[in-house]
């Protein structure tokens, strides 16, 4: 059974897929479409609420694919009690709308390097510990090593993608840099995007 809930705000992806899940048979497999980060997570802590796995395949910047396989333990919607349903949570949230943080190095100010990189370490890490996290974070410039292997920022850039921030790295960078295959968090981007995503954000943050 395949579900398209791109554009519906939680917690309809949530109810209508336990829905979906209630109906199958044990075997069968319920696809969800949705268009944000926060909407997968919400349809995994569901399925794991129920004992099931969720497969989740990133398509495109705003397409996402959570594939939930049926197992024995889902009680089809005729037979559940009617007061067994669980609310359906949602995550918050906690992106800022049109805060954009620009990363061009992977050091933070001038002066030594070893100080320079673990400066940008914490500033990573300190993002992750807002109230508010950005929309986007714009990586270019020798900031392109900050998402690509052997980073020590890696882990929390995950952290904050898997929460629905956007993280892009500059393609003419990691091509310069040589680290075209190594990108391991988010997807690549162009000089359009990023001069489209500066102009356009209502806040830009520079370490």
């Amino acid at each position: 059974m395949k579900l398209d809930e791109r554009g519906k705000q939680c917690p309809k992806p949530v109810i209508d897929t336990k829905k979906a899940l209630e109906s199958c048979n044990p075997g069968e497999t319920v696809e969800v479409l949705v268009d944000n980060e926060i909407a997968v997570q919400n349809l995994s802590k569901m399925a794991a609420s129920k004992g099931l796995s969720a497969v989740s395949e990133k398509i495109s910047d705003n397409e996402f694919s959570v594939k939930i396989p049926v197992g024995q333990g889902v009680t089809p919607a005729s037979d559940a009690p009617d007061d067994s349903e669980e609310p359906a949570v949602c995550l918050p949230d906690s992106r800022k709308k049109g805060m954009a943080v620009v990363l061009s190095s992977n050091l933070m100010g001038h002066g030594d390097p070893e100080l320079g990189k673990a400066l940008m370490k914490g500033f990573v890490y300190a993002l992750t510990q807002q109230d508010a996290l950005p929309e986007t974070i714009l990586l270019y410039n020798s900031g392109a090593y900050l998402s690509c292997e052997g980073s020590d920022n890696l882990e929390d850039l995950k952290s904050m993608e898997s929460q629905g921030v956007e993280i892009l790295t500059c393609g003419t960078c990691l091509n310069f840099y040589g680290l075209s295959e190594k990108l391991q968090v988010g997807s690549v981007t162009n000089m359009y995007e990023i001069v489209e995503r500066m102009t356009a954000a209502k806040l830009l943050v520079r370490p």
